[in-house]
C-alpha cells in the first residue's frame, strides 16, 4: 500500500497548506469533512461506480455530496472535485489518515485507539483519557473505542506504534510465558 500513500501524501499536504493558510478555519472541522468524505469513499461500490467508464465525473461527485449529511464548504466540495478530476477516490481514505497525521503533528498530539472487554460509558472514557495522557506523556485524541471480547478483561490502546495492554488475556500470555520459559 506503499503506492496508495505515495498517491495521497501530496492531496493531504496541499489540503493542510489550504487550511491553515486560511484565517478562521477550523482544522478539526475539517479533519471531520475528510474524514466522512473518506469513509464514503471507502465503501466498495461508491468505488466501483467512480471506476465505471459510463459514470461521468459530476454524477460521482452528487453521489458522495449527496451522501454527506452534513452541508459541505466550498474548500470541501473544491477538494472532492479535484480527487474525483483525477481518478484519486481511492486514495481518499489513505489521505484522510495523513491529513488528520499532520493536524495532530501540529497540535503536538496522537491519535489512540481503545480496545476494551466491555463498553465504555462517557464518564470512564473521560478518565481513561487523562491516565492515558499521563501514561504517554503527550495529549491523545481517543478516535476510537472497539469492543475486544477476546481481552476478557481490562483495555489494550494503541498510540502510532506504541501499545499498553493491561488486558486479562496479556496477563495470562504472561504468566504462561514465565511458566514454560
Amino acid at each position: 500500500m506503499a503506492e496508495l500513500a505515495t498517491i495521497a501524501r501530496p492531496y493531504a499536504e496541499a489540503l493542510f497548506k489550504a487550511s491553515t493558510a486560511t484565517p478562521g478555519t477550523d482544522l478539526n472541522g475539517t479533519v471531520a469533512w475528510v474524514e466522512e468524505m473518506a469513509a464514503i469513499a471507502a465503501n466498495p461500490q461508491l468505488r466501483q461506480l467512480a471506476e465505471n467508464p459510463k459514470v461521468t465525473s459530476d454524477q460521482v461527485f452528487d453521489v458522495i455530496a449527496g451522501v454527506v449529511r452534513n452541508l459541505l464548504p466550498d474548500a470541501a466540495r473544491n477538494f472532492l472535485r479535484v480527487i474525483i478530476d483525477n481518478g484519486r477516490v481511492d486514495a481518499l481514505p489513505e489521505v484522510a489518515t495523513q491529513f488528520r497525521a499532520l493536524v495532530n503533528q501540529r497540535n503536538g498530539s496522537s491519535d489512540a485507539v481503545v480496545y476494551s472487554a466491555f463498553p465504555l460509558d462517557a464518564t470512564a472514557l473521560a478518565g481513561l483519557d487523562a491516565a492515558l495522557e499521563k501514561r504517554f506523556g503527550r495529549k491523545l485524541s481517543v478516535s476510537s473505542v472497539q469492543v475486544d471480547e477476546s481481552l476478557i478483561g481490562g483495555i489494550r490502546v494503541v498510540v502510532g506504534d506504541e501499545v499498553l495492554d493491561t488486558s486479562v488475556k496479556a496477563r495470562l500470555e504472561q504468566m504462561k510465558a514465565a511458566l514454560t520459559a
